[in-house]
């Protein structure tokens, strides 16, 4: 197991992006529980090296246990509100072409504050930061990365929650739900930017699965291994003529 803790040394900055070798590298954000932990696990299965980024990594007892299965998994402490930290690990792999990024990371805000009529905004920024803003900051950053691999894709864990044209049933998720349809505006808009580069962006919705993520929530949910195969599947099928999409687990447009 390697659990990084990072000195920027100046031969590692001076030092240009070279295009990964076999095996290719996935970073993924969110990586210690749920979705994102079972992306590393399959990812990993699958032979790739894996910058598995997460809050606390000595908590985080079983995506360590996969990383001492697996010595091509790399965790990597970093908050994704912490934009200096950010920045401190995107100086770390100045050198490291990064073939998939994943924005995993999410929040929902709780239930409890989006009740309309005693709504908690002070818990509305936090979701708005986590969901949207970190994204953005993490595909600006790590751009350089992606662009100088072979597959070149930035990828964000969406929700058909966030689709405009899906919204139905009471009103819910005064937070969340905005959240990611403004991502998804996000990753609409950065193919316009990053197109001339190869640069593919693409949009999953994992389905209703079953993740503390989703405690309490009274709907049938999906296995989170039977999800996250399918995504990855997705990831693999997007190109530069779908770049900018909002796919389904299954592949499936999704409406805006």
């Amino acid at each position: 197991m390697k659990v990084s803790i990072f000195a920027v040394v100046a031969s590692l900055l001076a030092a240009p992006i070279a295009a990964s070798d076999t095996p290719p590298t996935v970073f993924i954000t969110g990586s210690s529980r749920g979705i994102g932990l079972e992306l590393t696990r399959q990812y990993a299965e699958k032979g790739w090296a894996v910058i598995a980024t997460c809050r606390t990594p000595t908590l985080a007892i079983e995506l360590r246990a996969i990383a001492d299965e697996h010595p091509d998994v790399e965790i990597v402490q970093l908050d994704v509100l912490d934009f200096d930290r950010i920045d401190e690990v995107a100086e770390h792999y100045r050198s490291r072409a990064i073939d998939v990024l994943i924005n995993n990371a999410g929040i929902g805000g709780g239930a409890e504050n989006q009740v309309f009529g005693r709504i908690n905004y002070a818990a509305f920024d936090p979701v708005m930061n986590v969901n949207v803003k970190a994204p953005l900051k993490l595909a600006e950053t790590l751009l350089d990365n992606v662009a100088a691999s072979g597959l070149k894709k930035i990828i964000t864990i969406s929700s058909s929650e966030g689709s405009i044209g899906m919204t139905g049933g009471p009103g819910r998720g005064y937070f969340y739900r905005p959240s990611k349809t403004a991502v998804n505006m996000v990753m609409r808009n950065l193919p316009l930017a990053v197109a001339d580069r190869g640069v593919i962006v693409g949009l999953i919705n994992p389905g209703a699965v079953d993740t503390d993520f989703m405690n309490g929530v009274p709907i049938p949910l999906m296995p989170v291994d039977e999800s996250v195969r399918q995504v990855i599947d997705v990831i693999d099928s997007f190109n530069l003529e779908s770049s900018g999409s909002f796919l389904n687990y299954d592949g499936e447009q999704i409406a805006w």
